[in-house]
């Protein structure tokens, strides 16, 4: 099933010095509504069966972001919301806003917690809106970003106290994130195969992985194109037939960082997407890797 994580807007009303995103608030873009119906139905038509409205936050759109989620509802998509809960100051605003949602046809809201937001999100918005989701009967995690410090127990003590389900995601170190001190993950020799959701910005371009979509600037490893010059069957088409891109999917990240020579004790030093970065923001690597594709794709440890 084809997904995609879908940009309606880069505005956001909190700035966490650990977000990918690198523009400033005055500049953020949002897309056109009428295109943007558009495009969820010509993604229907391409097979897409889940999108995520990210990006900025789309709760500062919420009238328009719940007209897309019923209409994706009505044709068949699964979709998901991922929000900062700054919606949720008391229990009743968030009860009615996840009963809106609930009614509307979305599947799933994914809430963004981390040390970084909730410099500026008190987190028992986060616990409401939770609270709300177990009452109304609609899906829900917490997306806990850490960098897997000590710092971090409080806050995700917080959670188990509170018995939410939540799911620990690692920092990415892009964006405002760059400026962070490097933490060596070092853990087990794993895969880490990506099954790269593509990311649509607001101005419509595409980019294959949805994390680190233009954080390559050096390569545009990720840009796929953008839609006012393609179809969406296009642009999906050109990553599924790109052989590095699949590799990324199938032999993983790790093993092909060892195709590269790095050794492994290196290796585990990074995390999935600090990795990927290492390898694919390379020109240098990537022309090697394009022109190996072959003996890569023939290659075992």
């Amino acid at each position: 099933m084809r997904k995609l994580a879908f940009g309606y807007s880069t505005k956001c009303n909190i700035r966490c010095e650990h977000c990918v995103a690198t523009e400033d608030l005055s500049v953020g873009r949002k897309m056109d509504h009428d295109k943007a119906k558009e495009i969820i139905v010509e993604m229907a038509q391409a097979g897409v069966g889940g999108i995520s409205f990210s990006a900025g936050e789309p709760f500062l759109y919420f009238n328009k972001i719940t007209e897309l989620v019923k209409l994706c509802s009505q044709i068949g998509i699964y979709t998901r919301i991922v929000t900062n809960s700054f919606w949720a100051k008391t229990a009743e605003s968030s009860d009615r806003l996840v009963s809106e949602l609930k009614k509307n046809g979305l599947c799933q809201l994914r809430l963004s917690y981390s040390k970084w937001h909730q410099k500026n999100i008190n987190r028992h918005n986060v616990l409401n809106a939770a609270l709300s989701c177990q009452k109304i009967g609609l899906n829900y995690f917490i997306s806990f970003i850490t960098d897997f410090s000590k710092e971090d127990d409080q806050h995700e003590q917080f959670l188990r106290n509170h018995c939410l389900t939540f799911f620990p995601e690692p920092v990415i170190y892009a964006g405002r994130a760059e400026s962070f001190k490097r933490r060596s993950i070092l853990t087990d020799y794993q895969a880490n195969c990506c099954d790269m959701n593509p990311y649509l910005t607001p101005d419509l371009d595409m980019y294959a992985c949805c994390d680190a979509g233009s954080h390559f600037p050096e390569t545009n490893f990720f840009y796929l194109g953008n839609l006012n010059d393609n179809t969406m069957e296009q642009l999906f088409t050109k990553s599924e037939t790109d052989r590095l891109h699949n590799l990324i999917r199938t032999m993983g990240i790790t093993n092909i960082a060892s195709f590269t020579g790095m050794k492994a004790r290196e290796i585990i030093t990074y995390s999935k997407c600090e990795l990927c970065r290492k390898l694919f923001n390379s020109p240098e690597t990537l022309t090697r890797l394009r022109t190996e594709v072959s003996q890569l794709a023939a290659w075992s440890r």
